[in-house]
């Protein structure tokens, strides 16, 4: 299996706005390799010496840059109220703040690893679909898509699309979906770390329900007590969703529940946040129907009901 667990996290917070924000940590190491991601921009600033007055143990500090889309704020004021209404940041990372640092830039986070001791992780992507609408728009055919989609599976395309080799972008993202279990479950498994053992990342393409079932049992394990407390946090997470004005009216794309669990404690955060936009006045999402252009619904609580529905089947055969 390969090594390097990838978990991009995009961290919006109750105290000022979303931050598009990449945690940096041993198991996260594989995003340095990626030739987009310059291992200066995974810097983690410590706090070595005396006269260092930013690190925390329990914080960790992402270089970011101003112009960057995915570190500009998209929430508006009103997730500040909301989330004081409903508690839904003890499940959310925190932002702690922006800091100057030798001339550059970082953003503060929550370490969500810190206080763990050689931890289970996983990264669960929820939703039935993982792309905005807006990346789809476009209907003009595409040769490069085709190539790629042949590339997985020479039998894909249509006959037609055989013929002109040349697929849609909606054509190839929901194809390129129907490879995980997103479509049928609602989430799918993009890495996770066992203690004392390498990350665990080729498992974007488990489809089906008995390999779902034995990838969650194997990260689980076998004691009934780390099923209960999962399962309470992941429902009491579900109920502040429903009942959150903001989640009605925002359309959430590529969010993931990133579990972390040790001997002694449990820990079930939502990540991931920078494809959320509020929906057209009027509109409210429903996160469970299915999707068709224009409703906005993704399937984020769907996939959230499967998850924790597959838990508790696994949790009756212990």
């Amino acid at each position: 299996m390969s090594s390097g667990v990838m978990s991009r996290m995009e961290t919006f917070t109750p105290r000022l706005c979303l931050k598009a924000v990449d945690q940096y940590e041993t198991i996260l190491q594989s995003r340095l390799s990626k030739s987009t991601k310059s291992p200066r921009n995974q810097q983690r600033v410590k706090n070595e010496s005396s006269n260092t007055s930013i690190g925390r143990s329990y914080s960790v500090f992402r270089q970011w840059k101003k112009n960057d889309r995915d570190s500009k704020c998209n929430m508006d004021v009103s997730y500040i109220d909301d989330t004081k209404t409903n508690s839904l940041s003890s499940s959310l990372p925190n932002y702690y703040r922006e800091v100057e640092y030798k001339g550059d830039t970082f953003i503060e986070l929550q370490d969500l690893l810190f206080g763990f001791t050689d931890p289970s992780v996983i990264d669960i992507k929820l939703g039935t679909r993982t792309f905005l609408e807006s990346e789809v728009s476009n209907n003009v055919a595409r040769t490069d898509l085709y190539k790629k989609m042949i590339s997985v599976d020479p039998n894909a395309p249509t006959n037609f699309e055989h013929e002109n080799q040349a697929v849609t972008k909606l054509r190839y993202m929901q194809f390129r979906e129907q490879q995980s279990s997103t479509c049928s479950h609602g989430f799918r498994i993009e890495a996770m770390k066992l203690p004392g053992a390498p990350p665990i990342t080729n498992l974007k393409k488990i489809k089906e329900h008995v390999a779902v079932v034995e990838t969650l049992k194997l990260f689980l394990g076998r004691y009934s007590i780390t099923y209960e407390k999962l399962l309470e946090q992941l429902k009491d997470m579900r109920s502040r969703i429903e009942a959150s004005s903001y989640f009605k009216t925002h359309e959430v794309i590529g969010s993931s529940i990133f579990i972390i669990y040790d001997e002694k404690k449990i820990g079930v955060w939502l990540i991931d946040f920078a494809k959320t936009y509020k929906v057209p006045d009027g509109k409210e999402l429903s996160h469970r129907k299915p999707w068709k252009e224009g409703n906005h619904e993704e399937g984020f609580l769907l996939g959230i009901d499967n998850l924790i529905s597959t838990i508790e089947e696994i949790k009756i055969t212990l």
